[in-house]
């Protein structure tokens, strides 16, 4: 893993502080006095709060006006009415009214995702604009509150620009260097994560709840911190300072300059400014084409100014091409389980689900299942699809609440728990379809499931490489399942084999007493399939291991117990070679033979002499996995052309590509003797 070094660490504190220097320099060249540079630097302040919240944890505020106005009121009105003249006394009090308000606030509407908690941020600006241009008593109403002072320090006034300047520019580097010290926390981490798929985070352990409502308010007291700033600068404070077209400014600023990069959202106050400042001279339709500037960032420059720095960068200094990454993994054949992983001594049964039901509406997914995994076994389940193998794995978790019945971890009744609780008490699960954290690398997959159970994962102000323990850990995990070598790989570019691995991982990384593993050689090469294999029997002789999986053959040759289910109901429960025998489990697999199927073409087709579709030699890919290969199949007229083939096998990729939603990369694909495949 590459560790970054305390110069890489400092230097957007360095580049900001030489900016802040330089600025006035600019501003006087292009003929803006410093006012501007102090209102540069407060939205600079206002929008890295705001992309704490957009670019770091994934929740998109239309309302992070209401923060910075409320800031501006609150240290405007405990100015007046408790300390008149101060200054540091009416900010570090505005920014307790904003902790304590958006602490009451977000645990309201964070209840709500996506799309739905966006429309509740730009409701609550329309909210707060209102209450702010009507509630005259309060804060002036129209006409605003007026009569602020900027006060002095240290017997030195701060009325002149220049004083008031250098003061927010070093609050302004203050902030800077506390959100950079945040996001390199374990707590900064775990944001981005949650940024990059929630539902993965809660299964780690980690209660996305708590941390979004953590960085909500933080976001919100940084934005309203910048607001009283701007108040005092003013000395006056406005209902526009809480209004909807503000908040999107706000957003504006953050999506130009650059998400997901701290210097980002500076840059685009900067951009913003400049922008209002020098075309307000020559037209009065200035917001029209600071709107289509915005359109086109979205357009061709979605990581915005930042990602235009970057792009260049590569251009001039290209990075060397890497072909088949995987091959330059390391593998340690033989590797014993790592320590750390190993549970204390399990006896008995360590996971017991009794009479368990699930309904969906009409639909029954489990009804009255039971099943027990005991200390030191493989526990096969198997099934057809929809029998309701992955609604029990989920219900199991914590994902669905059972309606009937009862789940007990070592003993202890987990039924309605939730999914991070779950986690913490010694379950861990992979998923059907591979879920990761796609935008981060290999090593960051793995170090942020055992981070998710390390007694300073709340940290937010430790860096997270001084961690030696968590790291050392997270190396040896690397080690064992033979992704050494392309751990700083993004996950989202391995293989589909390389993922199924990260995925195993990041349960194993939760140090289960117990281990959910669902379809983990789906989709796999032979050779890869065999290697899982072995890693699975690796990690059951020291935890127990309830499996999904659709490769029969492989499945009855290494699990000790074999529970089958059919239509959501536990059919039987018994070893392999019973399994095997069942004249009820050979029937839900290959059907009864009755009636009889007539495997004979019709006069009319056996006279056809060329195939209405056909389908010759076609591969296509998903990334770098290699789903089709060479595939090849006739169909004529009249006929019924059945397509079997365990999960994984590429059933529904032959169909997506033969109706166009998947591009093949070669092969023929002809209807009626036209070539449909570049379609």
């Amino acid at each position: 893993m590459k560790r970054v070094s305390s110069a890489e660490k400092l230097r957007p504190l360095l580049v900001a502080a030489i900016a802040l220097v330089a600025l006035p320099f600019l501003l006087h060249m292009l003929g803006l006095s410093l006012n501007s540079g102090i209102m540069i630097v407060a939205l600079a302040v206002a929008a890295m709060g705001l992309n704490l919240c957009v670019g770091y944890t994934g929740l998109v505020s239309f309302g992070h006006s209401t923060w910075f106005g409320i800031g501006a009121y609150a240290a405007g009105l405990i100015q007046l009415h408790w300390f008149h003249g101060e200054i540091f006394l009416p900010l570090l009090g505005s920014m307790a009214v904003v902790a304590a308000s958006s602490l009451v606030v977000g645990i309201f509407i964070l209840r709500r995702r996506g799309v739905y908690f966006a429309l509740l941020t730009l409701a609550l600006a329309a909210l707060a604009y209102t209450t702010a241009f009507r509630w005259t008593d309060l804060t002036g109403g129209e006409n605003g509150l007026g009569g602020l002072k900027r006060g002095s320090i240290a017997g030195v006034p701060l009325d002149g620009d220049l004083a008031y300047y250098i003061l927010i520019a070093v609050i302004g580097l203050c902030a800077l260097y506390v959100l950079l010290r945040l996001v390199r926390s374990p707590f900064g981490h775990v944001l981005v994560a949650i940024r990059e798929n929630p539902l993965r985070a809660s299964f780690q352990g980690i209660p996305v709840e708590r941390y979004r409502l953590a960085a909500f308010v933080i976001s919100a007291v940084v934005t309203g911190l910048a607001g009283a700033l701007v108040a005092f600068q003013n000395y006056f404070v406005s209902a526009e300072s809480v209004s909807v077209s503000f908040a999107g400014e706000l957003l504006a600023m953050v999506v130009i300059g650059g998400m997901r990069n701290m210097l980002g959202p500076a840059l685009g106050a900067l951009f913003f400014t400049l922008f209002r400042e020098l075309f307000s001279i020559w037209t009065p339709n200035w917001l029209l084409w600071f709107g289509l500037s915005f359109v086109a960032f979205v357009m061709f420059s979605p990581e915005g100014i930042v990602g235009l720095w970057a792009r260049l960068l590569r251009k001039w200094r290209p990075s060397a091409e890497e072909a088949a990454a995987m091959s330059k993994r390391k593998i340690y054949e033989g590797l014993p389980l790592p320590a750390f992983l190993r549970p204390e001594q399990l006896e008995g049964a360590v996971l017991e689900v009794s009479g368990v039901s699930k309904h969906f509406g009409g639909i029954h997914a489990v009804t009255n299942a039971s099943l027990t995994v005991s200390a030191g076994e493989i526990h096969a389940l198997i099934g057809p699809n929809g029998a309701g193998k992955t609604t029990l794995f989920n219900l199991v978790s914590g994902l669905y609440s059972a309606d009937t019945g009862a789940i007990r971890l070592k003993g202890r009744d987990i039924q309605g728990v939730r999914s991070d609780l779950i986690c913490h008490l010694g379950l861990a699960r992979s998923f059907q379809i591979t879920n990761l954290f796609r935008g981060l690398s290999i090593y960051e997959n793995l170090r942020l499931s055992m981070q998710a159970l390390h007694p300073a994962r709340f940290n937010p102000w430790r860096d997270i490489d001084s961690y030696a323990d968590i790291h050392a850990e997270t190396a040896e995990l690397t080690r064992f399942l033979g992704l050494e070598g392309i751990e700083d790989m993004a996950a989202g570019d391995l293989s589909y084999g390389g993922q199924r691995l990260v995925d195993l991982g990041i349960a194993l990384g939760s140090k289960p007493r117990v281990l959910l593993l669902d379809e983990p050689l789906a989709g796999l090469a032979a050779a890869e399939r065999e290697r899982v294999a072995n890693l699975v029997k690796n990690i059951a002789t020291n935890i127990p291991v309830l499996i999904v999986e659709h490769d029969i053959d492989r499945l009855l040759g290494f699990s000790q117990t074999v529970t089958v289910m059919n239509q959501g109901e536990v059919l039987m429960t018994d070893c392999p070679q019973a399994v095997r025998r069942d004249i009820r489990v050979q029937e839900i697999y290959t059907g009864t033979g009755i009636p009889a199927v007539q495997h004979q073409r019709a006069e009319s087709v056996e006279r056809e002499a060329s195939p209405l579709l056909r389908f010759e030699r076609v591969n296509a890919f998903y990334g770098k996995s290699h789903i089709l290969n060479d595939a090849t199949l006739d169909v004529r007229a009249g006929e019924i052309v059945a397509l079997l083939g365990r999960n994984g096998a590429g059933k529904s990729t032959l169909l997506k590509t033969l109706a166009g939603l998947v591009q093949s990369s070669s092969g023929i694909i002809a209807y009626r003797g036209n070539d449909i495949g570049p379609l």
